[in-house]
């Protein structure tokens, strides 16, 4: 038999180190975050924030996070789940709703380091580029844009929260290349296209279309803005007014919820030993009270 030499030995596999558990769970690209989290030696301590964004099924999630040894630190964080309170009920997870999203973050982290009244951004959405302007007091809030593992393509929604929360009046460094409506050839972006994805055009066409070509189709998948009237001429003039409820008060609203109901209890609730120790004595107390009892029963039977 020839011989046969040993490619990985014992001391190969001494040498072999586990990759991060979120890397082997494919959740986190630690060659991505430790550009966004790398802070130069001379700021000494200072938080370096990210403007992070991810989507679920049902939600958005938007957040203003700092890396700390001890972990990532959240100062404000916003979500579409929120946004029924401003008036947005349905449609939670498209474009315009991560523009909302992106907008009530800027807004209430602004407010929550009173710089909401320097910093007004931008109050009318045209779907051109906009960058905030230092003031002569203070500097813009700036953070940085944390996609975490979603695909950079053009129009994508993590896009939408971007621009709502440049619109915010947030200082994120950013291109236009990736808006909705950034042209392939021309290489401009077309503030109309847009316009209309912030305000929710796409949407209102694929509905007026499925109302002509597919209306069984249409029933099941606008559900939800039938049973709420809302129509595809609606839809502008809805988020118009989302974004001016967003601004007169992004402070977070706490939720009312009803108060657990008490179950009924069927085994015996655990004593504590000050508790177990009182009830032995009144044991003890009942049993040498009933003893006494006893023998006065006894001597007076005697006596008779």
């Amino acid at each position: 038999m020839a011989f046969v030499k040993a490619q990985k030995s014992k001391a190969y596999f001494k040498r072999f180190q586990v990759k991060f558990k979120r890397r082997r769970a494919g959740k986190t690209d630690y060659r991505a975050r430790i550009r966004l989290i790398n802070q130069d030696k001379n700021k000494y301590n200072t938080p370096k924030y990210r403007f992070v964004v991810r989507f679920t099924n049902k939600d958005i999630i938007a957040q203003i996070v700092s890396a700390n040894i001890a972990g990532d630190m959240v100062l404000a964080a916003a979500y579409a789940r929120e946004l029924p309170c401003y008036g947005l009920e349905v449609g939670l997870t498209n474009y315009a709703a991560a523009y909302c999203t992106g907008l009530l973050l800027a807004r209430r982290v602004l407010k929550m380091l009173e710089m909401d009244d320097e910093y007004q951004g931008n109050v009318e959405a045209t779907g051109e580029d906009f960058s905030v302007e230092p003031t002569e007091n203070r500097r813009p809030f700036r953070a940085l844009l944390d996609v975490g593992l979603i695909k950079t393509t053009t129009g994508n929604r993590v896009f939408g929260a971007l621009k709502g929360a440049l619109d915010g009046g947030l200082d994120i460094p950013h291109s236009d290349k990736r808006f909705a409506g950034f042209g392939k050839e021309s290489k401009q972006l077309d503030a109309e296209v847009h316009h209309k994805y912030i305000y929710g055009g796409h949407v209102a066409a694929y509905m007026r279309t499925l109302m002509e070509d597919e209306p069984e189709k249409y029933q099941s998948h606008f559900s939800e803005y039938i049973k709420r009237e809302i129509e595809a001429d609606d839809i502008e003039a809805m988020y118009k007014k989302v974004h001016a409820a967003i601004r007169a008060d992004p402070t977070a609203k706490k939720s009312e919820k009803e108060a657990p109901r008490e179950h009924k209890r069927y085994n015996l609730k655990k004593l504590t030993y000050e508790e177990r120790k009182a009830k032995l004595i009144e044991r003890l107390r009942t049993l040498n009270s009933a003893a006494d009892v006893e023998d006065e029963d006894e001597e007076d039977e005697d006596e008779d």
